[in-house]
This record gives structure tokens, sequence and C-alpha cells, in this order.
């Protein structure tokens, strides 16, 4: 490919002489070996250099292809813009705006696509840009699509050279889920922070005049002692309304509690002792089995025992025909335990599962979703997890997977 141009230099020289002989009938010029051989030796020359510069330029052609078409399969969408009019858009840049042919976006200016409340940001950095000659930061932008749909996006900028313009290079990257995640996660976090608030609250109110009934009952105790027996079942209620109180500051802040090592055996047949009697008026039995050779747990018994009654009562809710319970102990691989509850009720949505557990979301009818969110946070700090798996009129079940040995000791 590089012969050519010498070769064809050196010909039109030959045919030069040749016609000026012809022409001039000069021959001279054919004794002159001398002028022929520089002649020869220029046009090669030439020939030689024009060999060279086509080659370079196919190189930074094909080069220039090559760029053009990794542009055009990265995922970030890439605008080239010059004087706030959009000269290129990529493939991912098409779809991300919404558009069905580039032609729809091209020629377009940058701020039809920017919604008015951040127009002048964009500006700032667009002047910002042309004066500092340096690559702009990311930084979130709100636009319309021509669909009319708002997203989110992070956009970086740079100086380029384009069709021998100096033009814009932005590189726009999709953040709407993200940025509609991290709400939701912030949302979520503002309706724990007030459930703390409030549980504080609740239970200092209410400890203040339980101290003064327990105190007024254990007076009434001392000077009545014919009824011995129903003072000390008041004051064994009272024990445990301070109990649950003590459990519901779970949420408000985190207290320093003695974790034992405890039989799983025993934690659940007192709770199904416990649950029982409101089964059994549902015409609702428990069956209960354990797997051989099941390892002691380190917990809390008492917040242990309130999850397991927690899910127990959800599932006989969940039966208003009666039925099964099943209640399956076994141990797992790198030291945990699983225990799980299968009930045959009338099941969760598959798609209200992932926001159970959240404050004041519930799918019973007078619930306030306290209960459950209470269980995932104790279970949360047992180290442990809390899984439900569910299906509509075929059953939910509740899988609690705890390590024989929990890192964290507070909740």
């Amino acid at each position: 490919m590089r012969l050519h141009g010498r070769v064809f230099f050196i010909s039109i020289f030959i045919l030069f002489e040749c016609f000026q002989v012809l022409l001039f009938g000069d021959l001279s010029i054919w004794k002159s070996m001398i002028d022929l051989i520089i002649g020869i030796l220029i046009a090669w020359f030439i020939g030689n250099q024009y060999d060279k510069l086509k080659f370079y330029i196919d190189r930074m052609n094909e080069t220039e292809k090559s760029y053009q078409q990794l542009i055009e399969t990265i995922p970030d969408s890439i605008l080239i813009h010059h004087q706030n009019m959009i000269l290129y858009v990529n493939e991912a840049g098409k779809d991300l705006l919404g558009a069905d042919h580039k032609d729809q976006i091209v020629g377009k200016s940058i701020y039809h696509f920017i919604t008015p409340h951040y127009q002048e940001l964009a500006k700032k950095r667009m002047d910002l840009l042309q004066l500092e000659k340096k690559p702009t930061n990311n930084v979130e932008q709100k636009l319309v699509r021509l669909d009319n749909k708002t997203i989110f996006v992070e956009i970086s900028s740079r100086l380029i050279s384009h069709n021998g313009k100096k033009a814009i290079l932005s590189v726009c990257k999709d953040i709407t889920d993200k940025k509609e995640e991290t709400e939701g996660l912030l949302q979520k976090s503002e309706k724990l922070a007030l459930v703390g608030q409030m549980a504080a609250g609740i239970a200092h109110e209410i400890r203040n005049p339980l101290t003064s009934i327990k105190g007024f009952v254990q007076l009434f105790k001392s000077k009545y002692t014919e009824d011995q027996e129903y003072f000390d079942l008041v004051l064994s209620e009272l024990d445990r309304i301070n109990l649950i109180i003590g459990e519901f500051l779970v949420l408000a802040k985190p207290t320093a509690i003695v974790f034992q090592d405890r039989e799983i055996q025993h934690l659940i047949k007192d709770v199904v002792t416990l649950v029982n009697t409101q089964a059994i008026m549902n015409n609702i039995q428990i069956f209960v089995e354990f797997e051989a050779d099941i390892p002691t747990i380190v917990c809390e018994e008492n917040q242990l025992k309130q999850v397991f009654i927690n899910i127990l009562k959800n599932s006989i809710e969940a039966m208003p025909n009666g039925g099964n319970i099943d209640v399956k102990v076994k141990k797992l691989e790198k030291d945990k335990v699983s225990i799980r509850f299968i009930d045959q009720g009338i099941g969760i949505q598959e798609d209200r599962i992932p926001t159970l557990g959240e404050p004041f979301y519930t799918t019973k009818e007078k619930g306030t979703g306290l209960g459950l969110m209470t269980s995932y946070k104790i279970i949360e700090n047992h180290d442990g997890e809390l899984l439900i798996t569910s299906k509509l009129h075929k059953g939910t079940t509740v899988e609690v997977i705890l390590p024989t040995v929990p890192k964290n000791h507070l909740v």
C-alpha cells in the first residue's frame, strides 16, 4: 500500500520526460543520466512522503472510528454540545433521554432537558468549565425526558475538540433508582427514630404510675393477709407489664443485657405452652419437631421468647379457619440453628413481604407493625436473621436463624 505513491510519482516523472522528448525532440535528456536519476529520486521522495501521510491519515480515521464505536457501546450516556447546542449523543444517551432516534436530540439545546430549578446550576458549571479549563466533578441534575418523565443523573463535563470546534463533553449516569432507594431508607430511619422517641416517652410515662400502683398493692397485701394469692397474682402481672415495657425500650436505645447459654428446646416449649390456650380456642394445633443434637445458644431468654410469641400469635391470627402450625428446629452449618414456624394461614402478597418489619406497616386491620419490627431488632442484635416466605391462601413460613455464639451483646 505504501509503494503506490512512489510508483505514481516516478511514473508521472518518466511520462513527463517522454512527453517532452516527443514534443520537442530533445534527446539530450535521455543522454543525461544525472538528470534522470535526480528526477527519479525526487519523485520517489515525494511519493514516499505522500504514502506516509496517507498511512497516518488512515490510521487516524481508524482510531477515530474505534473511539466512536467504543463511545457507542459504553453504558454511560455521553453528550457533546457547543454553545449549549447538542452536536452528538451516544446510544445510551438516546435511551436515557427517551428518544427513538438520535435526530430527536441532536440540534436541541441542553437546557431543553434540564428542569428549570437546575438550569442555574448548569449555567454556573458551564461558565466555570470555560474559565478554569478543568473537568468538573460529578453533580446531581434533574432532567426531563422527551416523554416528560423526570430522572436524576450525575453529570461531569470537560472541554474537547469536536470537528474542529471547541465543545463540551458531558457524561451522565442515571441515579434515579439509587436516589429513590436512599430517600426510602432515610424515611425509614426517620420513622425508626420517631418510634424510638415514642417508646422512650411511653415507657417513662407508664412506669411512673406503675410504681405507685405496685407500692399500694404491696401495702394492701400486708394489710389484707387473707387475700394473699390475689395480691401475688396482681404483683406478678405488674412485674410482667414492667418487663414488657423494658423490652419496648429496645426500640428506643441500646441497653446492656446479659447473654446466657440456653437450650432452644426449653425456650420453644415454654412459648408453645403460653400460646397453646389461644391456639386451641382457634381450633389450631401446634406441633414441635427437634432435630437431634441441637446445640445450646447464647441469648437473652426473655427477648427471644417475645419474638417467638409474636410469630406464633401472628400465625394464629392468620388462620381463622383453624389448622396446624409446625415448629421445626434443626442445626445448620457454621454454628447456626434454624427455627422455622410454618402455618396454613391466608398468606401474604409477595410484593408486601419486603416492607414487613417497617414501623406502622402491617397486614392486620388494627395492627401497628411494631411487634414484627421489634422482633427484627431483637434478632438483629442476636447476630441472627429473620426470613419470611409466603404464598397467598397457602400459608407463611417464618425462619429465625441464630448463631450459637453471637458477636454483639448489646440490644
